[in-house]
């Protein structure tokens, strides 16, 4: 029984130009979805870059009045100091001094409180603006993602 070669080694269900079709419609694909990959991921870096251009920002804006707000501070403390030590000087009788004294740390205490709710205030709204951008952002990506 001879064995027919031309049979084993023959590649006829092999089409050259099937194989070409097929590899350039896979490159083609592969091309098409590396594109839109590439737009995703420059539009999601565009986005970033923006929610941090933002936060900072807002942070700069906030700590330019957080240092107001300490400048205005200080200088009513040095404004209640020195009206105090005017006071001073005029004073007549050691009950006079311990009276005006007595309404000074009073008032000091007083204006304190209300500067320390004023800054925390103040520092509690710039960590919320601060944290928008970012939260916004996070937002808007959990948004995109599908429940499997």
């Amino acid at each position: 029984m001879a064995y027919r070669t031309d049979d084993i080694f023959s590649f006829s269900a092999f089409d050259p130009a099937k194989m070409t079709d097929s590899l350039r419609e896979f490159a083609e694909k592969g091309a098409a979805q590396s594109r839109e990959a590439f737009t995703k991921m420059k539009t999601a870096a565009e986005e970033a870059t923006k929610t941090v251009e933002a936060t900072m920002q807002t942070a700069q804006a906030g700590t330019v009045e957080l240092g107001l707000k300490a400048i205005d501070a200080m200088r009513t403390n040095a404004d209640l100091s020195l009206s105090h030590m005017e006071a001073l000087l005029g004073v007549k009788s050691v009950a006079e001094l311990i009276e005006l004294q007595t309404g000074f740390v009073r008032k000091q205490a007083e204006t304190t409180v209300e500067q320390a709710k004023a800054m925390q205030e103040a520092a509690r709204k710039l960590a919320e603006e601060v944290s928008k951008p970012g939260r916004e952002a996070a937002e808007k990506v959990m948004t995109t993602f599908k429940p499997a």
